[in-house]
């Protein structure tokens, strides 16, 4: 039964008890406890009334949403860094603050980015596929050769912090390091991680890997295309754990099919999950995880709590610790 003093909230995922803990104690939750996300009718339905909901970026937030959820409606908080499933003017416009959770994830992505970019070199997906499928006969000097990681050149595609995060690991393999940006950043954080910026028609042909850590915008979709892809090298690994549709993934596929480039690594893909029949699936020069960058025990739990403080302060009135700023 409903607690009618305290401010009813939806929470759109199962998410470490670290944050359902301190939603429980402060709010009357209703939980979506299913492991595929709520269907569109379903949300719509369970967030009508509520003073705050907690949402993933499987939940689109906009004005149909806001309009389901009601006018009583006090905060949004992502259980995400990114937010392009919310529609955060239309939030602004009704006087919604949407919280996010930035920064705790940044070593926990970095990891992962370099771990794809080693296991693509290295070629670790599919030499474990080649034992499991009994074709492992003896050792050959030919068998399953990729590029060197060390002393090669990274090309870091957005320098923020989980750009400059995979810089400092770079770093640790004596790589040379490039970066785009919008904008050269100050030397005071690139000088200590050796990074020079170049354009980005500079970048790609200058780079052994290409890492991708921008945010999805009209700018960035589809920024790795079949133009850009043209211009990186034939041995080219391209590394995303930013979003999938910063890739076109047709003109990816043709790209590791013709031999444009040698191989990529992808945490992310569009749509998620990728379908089965979608031609990178059955390229072995694709490696595709489900979108595991953050997923250390320790980061989700930390991301878990932060979402909770954004939902608790926003039902109460109060600033948000992680606000997503207003557009504009």
């Amino acid at each position: 039964m409903a607690d009618l003093g305290r401010p009813r909230v939806f929470v759109a995922r199962q998410i470490p008890e670290e944050g359902l803990d301190a939603v429980r104690a402060a709010c009357d939750m209703d939980l979506w406890e299913e492991e595929l996300p709520p269907p569109r009718d379903e949300l719509l339905r369970r967030v009508a009334g509520c003073a705050g909901v907690l949402t993933l970026l499987t939940d689109r937030v906009d004005d149909e949403f806001l309009d389901a959820a009601g006018p009583q409606l006090r905060v949004v908080s992502n259980y995400a860094v990114g937010f392009d499933n919310i529609d955060v003017a239309a939030c602004a416009r009704r006087g919604i603050p949407v919280g996010n959770t930035p920064g705790v994830l940044t070593d926990t992505t970095a990891d992962l980015a370099f771990a794809l970019l080693m296991a693509a070199a290295r070629r670790v997906t599919e030499g474990d596929r080649y034992v499991r499928d009994g074709q492992w006969k003896t050792w050959g000097p030919l068998l399953l050769l990729g590029p060197d990681v060390h002393g090669s050149t990274i090309g870091i595609v957005g320098f923020g912090r989980i750009g400059q995060a995979v810089a400092r690991r770079a770093q640790g393999f004596g790589m040379e390091i490039l970066y785009h940006d919008i904008q050269p950043l100050p030397a005071s954080v690139t000088e200590p991680l050796g990074a020079t910026y170049v354009s980005l028609d500079e970048l790609l042909p200058r780079s052994d890997f290409v890492s991708l850590h921008v945010n999805l915008s009209d700018e960035t979709r589809h920024l790795i295309n079949a133009v850009t892809l043209a211009r990186m090298k034939p041995t080219a690994v391209l590394v995303n754990t930013s979003r999938g549709p910063v890739v076109d993934q047709v003109a990816l596929a043709d790209a590791l099919r013709d031999g444009t480039i040698w191989a990529a690594a992808l945490d992310v893909t569009d749509p998620e999950p990728i379908p089965m029949d979608d031609p990178l699936v059955g390229l072995d020069n694709c490696l595709i995880v489900p979108h595991i960058a953050s997923a250390s025990r320790a980061t989700r739990g930390k991301m878990a709590a932060m979402a909770a403080a954004n939902l608790v302060a926003g039902v109460r009135g109060e600033p948000l610790p992680t606000q997503v700023p207003t557009p504009g």
